[in-house]
């Protein structure tokens, strides 16, 4: 049985409410309860958490080493800024899946870069919060690789 981190970061905990035209009307809740279950379905523990905080992300990574086989993050906006979140995923050294919920590449010039998918095994984007569920998926499978 895997176990796996599920992160989400800054404003995500508004998803929902926040520009349901982008990021649609799931909130963060049905999108954490659906995730656990799907991982289960899959023999695998998910444990969420959710942070605006960039230094609380960090912490929480740093925690999971040892303890935790793979990672799903949707840094938010940290994603386009944060070398010291790319940094803790290279040091924690624990494989990690990057998850938008928007395509970051066909919106703002800015968004296009990804500091987390430096250090990531790859990138899920643009497929809404069904792409929550295709991460644990591409985690699961990188993780059953020889």
């Amino acid at each position: 049985m895997s176990n796996l981190l599920l992160l989400n970061g800054p404003n995500l905990n508004l998803l929902g409410t926040r520009q349901p035209e982008i990021y649609g009307s799931d909130t963060l809740s049905d999108v954490e309860d659906r995730a656990v279950e799907y991982a289960k379905s899959k023999s695998a523990v998910l444990d969420c958490f959710q942070s605006n905080h960039e230094g609380a992300l960090i912490d929480r990574l740093h925690a999971a080493r040892g303890r935790v086989d793979g990672v799903i993050i949707n840094a938010g906006g940290l994603t386009h800024t944060s070398i010291a979140l790319m940094d803790a995923i290279s040091s924690v050294e624990i494989p990690t899946v990057e998850l938008h919920v928007s395509n970051i590449h066909a919106r703002e010039e800015f968004r296009h870069v990804s500091y987390i998918g430096r250090v990531a095994v790859g990138q899920i984007c643009g497929f809404g919060t069904y792409g929550y569920l295709l991460a644990i998926d591409a985690i699961l499978n990188h993780l059953s690789r020889p």
